[in-house]
Order: C-alpha cells, then sequence, then structure tokens
C-alpha cells in the first residue's frame, strides 16, 4: 500500500491549505504551491482532495437562515410548557435549553446540568453549570429549575407534560446549583425524560413568554404567532461550539408544494417535513439535497371510543383491516416508511415488540365487521388536513376501499391553521401525526394514560396505566421489555389508533446548508437545528 502524502508533510501544512481553500484559493494557485513545498503533482490532487473535504464539514460563522416548517397557528407559543407543534419546538429549542440533551445516538448528554445522579433512580440530584445567563442577564440558578419544572405540576399552566411531570413528588433547592428531586416512583429514564422539549428551563417567576427570555443560542427578535419569528445569535451563549449562525427566520408554508418551490426558487434554505412524492420535484434539480432519517414519526388515523361510531363494537377493528398498510407504505410514503401495527413504539426503539404483525388487509372481513357494528351503508366522515403528513392521501386510500364493500367515507379535508385545536383528539374519526419520543413511558404517558393529555381514541384501561407505574421504576430490564411488549399488545388489539406505518422524515434543504444531523426526537435535528447549522456559502 502507498501513501500519497509525503514524508515531511505535517498537519500545521494541511492547516495552511485549509486556511487558503477558505479564502478562497484557487486550485491551480494551491497546486502551485504544493510543488513549491516539494509535493508531487498526483499527490497534491489527493491533498487537495482531503483538504476541500475538511473544510466543507468544518462550520462556517455568519448568515441568515430561513426555514419553513409546515404548521403554524395564532396559538403558537413560546412557553415550552405549553408546546405542541414543531413550530413551537423549533422555536424554545433556539431559545432556551433543557438539563439534558439527547444525540444522535440516543445517548443522554448533559446540557444545563453538569451531572445527574441517583443510587435509587427515585432520588436524583441535579448540579447545575455555573456561569450560565439568561438573554436578560440574569444567571442562572437553582431557583430557575425548580420554577420551571413545578410550572408543569399547576393545573393552571396547561402543561403537556403533566402526566410525566406528577411523578416528580418533590422538586427543591439544595443550594444555588444544586436541585433535588424525589419521585413518587422509581424511573430510571429521568435523564432522558428532561431532555424532551417541554422542559425547557426558563427564569425563576416568568409570567410573560412573549420575549422567549432563555439561556438558549439565540435572542428573540420578533415574534408574531401564526406568522414568523427571527432570532439573532446570543453572544454570551455558554457553550463555545456555537450557534454558527448570525440569526435564523422561522416560519409555516403548510402547503407541501408551495414549501418544495419555495425551497426550488432559492425564497428559503430549509424546507421541513417534505411528502414523499415531492422528491420528484425534486429529483435532477441543482443545489437542492435531503435529509431522510427514520426515528418514529408516524401519522395515525384516530377513532374515538367513548363516541360513535367507535363505540360501536366491531367498527375500529373492521378499519384496521381496511387499511391498506403496504399501499401507504409502497405508494404514498414511495417506500420511505416501515409498516406497523399499531403500535407506538418503533422500530427504532430497544423496546419494540418484533413479535406484533402488521393486521392484513382484508375488505371483506371488513365488511363482516361493519355489518356486525350496524354501521354498513352509512356515510362516516373522515377529518384529514395537510397538517397531518400524508393523512389526506391515506384517508383517500381509505375511501376507496370502502367503496368497494358497500362503506361510505366521507373524507374532510380541513386547513391546516386551526386543524389541531379545533379537530385533532376531537372529531369521532380523524388523523394526528406524533413525533418520535425516546421512551416506551414517555409515549405511553403522553397517548394512552387513562388521564394522559393527547389521548386521541380516549383508551382507558386501569391494568394499562398500573402496568405504566410498575414499568418506569424497574431496574430489571428483562422484566420491564416483557411489561413494554405487553403494553404495546394492548394498545394494539384494544386502543382506537391506526398507526399503518413509520415514516421516514424528508426535511429538503439548500446543497450549502451543512451540520444537519439525525435525532430520536423527530426530523430537523429533533428541531434543535438552528444551533448546529451552518451556511457554506
Amino acid at each position: 500500500m502507498t501513501n500519497d502524502t509525503p514524508n515531511n508533510w505535517t498537519a500545521r501544512d494541511d492547516a495552511m491549505v485549509e486556511e487558503a481553500i477558505r479564502r478562497g484559493a484557487s486550485r491551480r494557485d494551491l497546486l502551485k504551491m504544493l510543488m513549491g513545498s516539494g509535493v508531487a503533482l498526483g499527490a497534491g490532487g489527493g491533498l487537495l482532495m482531503r483538504a476541500t473535504q475538511a473544510v466543507a464539514a468544518t462550520p462556517k460563522r455568519g448568515g441568515h437562515l430561513k426555514a419553513a416548517g409546515w404548521s403554524a397557528s395564532t396559538a403558537d407559543t413560546l412557553d415550552p410548557a405549553k408546546a405542541s407543534l414543531s413550530t413551537d419546538y423549533t422555536r424554545c429549542c433556539a431559545l432556551y435549553n433543557r438539563l439534558t440533551f439527547l444525540n444522535e445516538a440516543g445517548e443522554v448528554e448533559m446540557e444545563l446540568a453538569e451531572s445527574i445522579e441517583s443510587s435509587d433512580a427515585k432520588t436524583w440530584n441535579v448540579k447545575l453549570k455555573s456561569g450560565v445567563t439568561f438573554h436578560d442577564g440574569k444567571t442562572l440558578s437553582s431557583a430557575d429549575v425548580v420554577f420551571s419544572l413545578k410550572r408543569h405540576l399547576d393545573p393552571d399552566v396547561g402543561s403537556k407534560v403533566n402526566s410525566i411531570a406528577r411523578q416528580m413528588a418533590e422538586i427543591t433547592a439544595v443550594d444555588s446549583l444544586n436541585v433535588r428531586i424525589v419521585l413518587s416512583e422509581p424511573n430510571a429514564d429521568l435523564p432522558t425524560i428532561l431532555s424532551l422539549h417541554h422542559f425547557m428551563i426558563v427564569a425563576d417567576g416568568t409570567t410573560d413568554f412573549s420575549k422567549g427570555n432563555g439561556t438558549g443560542a439565540f435572542v428573540l427578535e420578533e415574534f408574531e404567532p401564526g406568522v414568523r419569528s427571527i432570532a439573532a445569535r446570543n453572544p454570551n451563549y455558554f457553550k463555545t461550539t456555537g450557534p454558527h449562525l448570525d440569526s435564523f427566520e422561522f416560519f409555516a408554508i403548510s402547503d407541501n408544494n408551495a414549501r418544495v418551490n419555495a425551497l426550488l426558487s432559492d425564497d428559503i434554505h430549509l424546507a421541513g417535513a417534505i411528502n414523499a412524492r415531492s422528491l420528484r420535484m425534486m429529483e435532477g434539480q441543482q443545489g437542492v439535497d435531503t435529509s431522510i432519517t427514520t426515528t418514529g414519526n408516524y401519522t395515525n388515523l384516530n377513532i374515538r371510543l367513548d363516541i360513535d361510531p367507535g363505540a360501536k363494537a366491531g367498527f375500529i377493528e373492521g378499519m384496521k383491516h381496511l387499511v391498506n398498510r403496504e399501499l401507504i407504505q409502497k405508494s404514498i410514503l414511495r417506500g420511505l416508511a416501515e409498516i406497523g401495527n399499531d403500535q407506538p413504539v418503533s422500530p427504532a426503539n430497544r423496546y419494540h415488540n418484533t413479535e406484533l404483525q402488521p393486521r392484513e388487509y382484508d375488505p371483506e372481513r371488513a365488511r363482516a365487521l361493519f355489518e356486525k357494528a350496524g354501521v354498513l351503508g352509512q356515510t362516516i366522515p373522515i377529518v384529514a388536513s395537510d397538517a397531518a403528513n400524508a393523512s389526506i392521501d391515506m384517508a383517500t386510500v381509505v375511501q376507496q376501499a370502502g367503496s368497494e364493500i358497500g362503506m361510505t367515507f366521507d373524507v374532510q379535508r380541513v386547513p391546516s391553521d386551526g386543524y389541531w385545536s379545533n379537530y385533532w383528539l376531537k372529531a369521532p374519526v380523524h388523523f394526528g401525526n406524533i413525533n418520535p419520543r425516546p421512551t416506551p413511558d414517555i409515549l405511553f404517558s403522553l397517548l394512552y394514560h387513562s388521564e394522559a393529555p393527547w389521548n386521541e381514541s380516549q383508551y382507558k384501561s386501569e391494568k394499562f396505566d398500573n402496568m405504566l407505574i410498575e414499568a418506569r421504576g424497574l431496574l430489571d430490564e428483562t422484566k420491564r421489555t416483557d411489561m413494554y411488549w405487553e403494553m404495546q399488545e394492548m394498545v394494539a388489539n384494544a386502543a382506537g389508533t391506526i398507526i399503518p406505518a413509520y415514516i421516514s422524515n424528508i426535511d429538503g434543504i439548500v446543497s450549502e446548508l451543512k451540520g444537519l444531523r439525525p435525532n430520536p426526537l423527530g426530523n430537523l435535528m429533533g428541531y434543535a437545528f438552528a444551533e448546529y447549522v451552518w451556511l457554506d456559502e
């Protein structure tokens, strides 16, 4: 094996070439410089390639990024406890920090916390980093953490993670940089739970969230709910590695094709959650790329168990056999998905129940079940929207299958604006769009516990609730896995949530946008992209 790098070539010389590239030196200039240093022409080409790749991977500072999400509302908020849309998560990730952060491998890293430790998974000691300041100059202290976490326990706040936070029986400040959290029952997942978007740390006593006063990488300059936000680099950010951008602007373009066209016309640098069908629009286009990850995001058909038609025995089971999962995976999602069987824990999670096989597409069995439920021949509305990725196409698939067996489904396409507040969780049959969550406990607590804030089908089971509490405190991984497998089976068979596939997240980006990486909390780097990406212009 030969080595094209000359023996006298050093890392310092590599740095010299990289710096010359950054200054805009031409290839001819670089080769002349290399030959003047005694490097052969062939070896010089290899060195230039290596240096060019290194420069491309090195973050550049500066630039204004324009990014478009897919959902927005006049109810957009900068209060992390109330965040529920991708637009909320993106802004909160830029303005605030969490105690912990999940990296692309799903591993817990410390963020505002210096350490989080426990000997029994029930009493946890949190030590904070020192010298961290809020945008208004206030120094971070344990009082801010206590206030932020206790907010989730106050029913007047309306926290989206109240059901998860309720396990924190005691939250006390030991001193200015140390906090003790005592759980009602042991939970080994607490460091992971604290990485969720809702557990951002805000300043003690905050009641006005319109200014977005946090410790985050960006300082808010402008925010108009349902329209846009603009934020600038925080000059006093406690991390030394970022952010790289001078500023970024974030808004929503709810129509998928319009979002893609904005990317293709260079109006934006990033288009979040591109529909798989839109890849055809981007194929062969110069200057655009895609970032594709599969982490457990899904669009589900929700049928409420407490009202008709979901309350009629047999209707939900019939619907589960009428959903053509393979057609959805291959045609609607263009193969960029993994077929599911109505369990929210995806194959990306180590607790995924691999024995739960997808229900067979069986229209005749569905017909018999609809007849048993007394709904055959009736018109059943299905509410869908571009706000829930691919839901309109999925609804059309169900509608066509129903027409072949004498069932009429009225697909009611409603606007993205207001969908999550007016239809989600409310309509008898409607779609949801769930972002990935890192643990089964979080998914079940948010979506399937009897008092879960996002209990999409109103599934209620005392046995399930008790198992949820027991499983979260188990240190025996074998027993914990067995319980999570059984709970997934319970949800798949008894809840009214149909999860046909785990969708690959597709973000469209311009070629100049660098640094975007996968994250277990969803696409757009778990919505934290603004802090980590840069523009290579």
